[in-house]
């Protein structure tokens, strides 16, 4: 088996990837637009999330995203909404965890990834088929930065809050991708696209030559 390492991010239409999902997911660096993502979700975008959700094999978190999943999932099995069909996908399934402390890895299914990141992501590929990591953004910034992704499925919506967290910063490393898709564009505006790896930099060229 040769699987794939999926990221998957919510952002913003400037690029802005930090806590789409709630006012004190994270407040760092005086982040003041906490929750942005939930005014805008709908049934178009929450079918896709769940989609994906539910072909994901394995969770690959960094260590701040794991600590709020652990402290939310596990509770929210119960009732027949939406919450309780993803913490059961998620309850069930492995969790692998990037950190360079020693968090608390109670959440059934948890353990830690070791030092050698590009051997660990080897064995993952070799075990699981789709493994996913979700928000994450430093450690997702570590992958990106060293080629260990196959997909990015980016949910970007139509806000702009002018500075927060991005996947992609001014010191990211050159990269070019393929376009895999564009959905239609959810009832309130948010577009998924997903791109691959390609491996390459951007290409460059001169328009007065064309």
């Amino acid at each position: 088996m040769t699987g794939s390492i999926h990221i998957d991010h919510f952002t913003t239409l400037d690029g802005v990837a930090q806590a789409p999902g709630g006012p004190d997911e994270d407040p760092s660096g005086g982040f003041a637009f906490g929750g942005w993502q939930v005014p805008l979700g709908d049934e178009t975008s929450g079918t896709q999330i769940f989609a994906g959700i539910e072909a994901t094999d394995a969770l690959l978190l960094g260590r701040r995203t794991y600590d709020i999943f652990a402290a939310y999932w596990p509770r929210q099995t119960e009732g027949p909404g939406p919450d309780s069909l993803v913490a059961r996908t998620f309850n069930a399934i492995p969790k692998f965890v990037a950190s360079r402390g020693a968090p608390d890895l109670s959440w059934s299914g948890s353990q830690l990834l070791g030092p050698d990141l590009t051997a660990e992501i080897a064995t993952l590929r070799s075990r699981y088929e789709q493994i996913h990591v979700v928000g994450s953004i430093d450690f997702a910034r570590t992958l990106v930065a060293e080629g260990l992704f196959d997909q990015l499925n980016i949910w970007v919506y139509p806000v702009v809050v002018g500075h927060g967290k991005r996947l992609f910063p001014d010191s990211g490393p050159p990269l070019a991708l393929q376009l895999l898709s564009a959905e239609p564009a959810s009832e309130n505006g948010v577009v998924l696209l997903r791109y691959g790896s390609t491996g390459r930099v951007p290409a460059t060229g001169d328009m007065s030559e064309a």
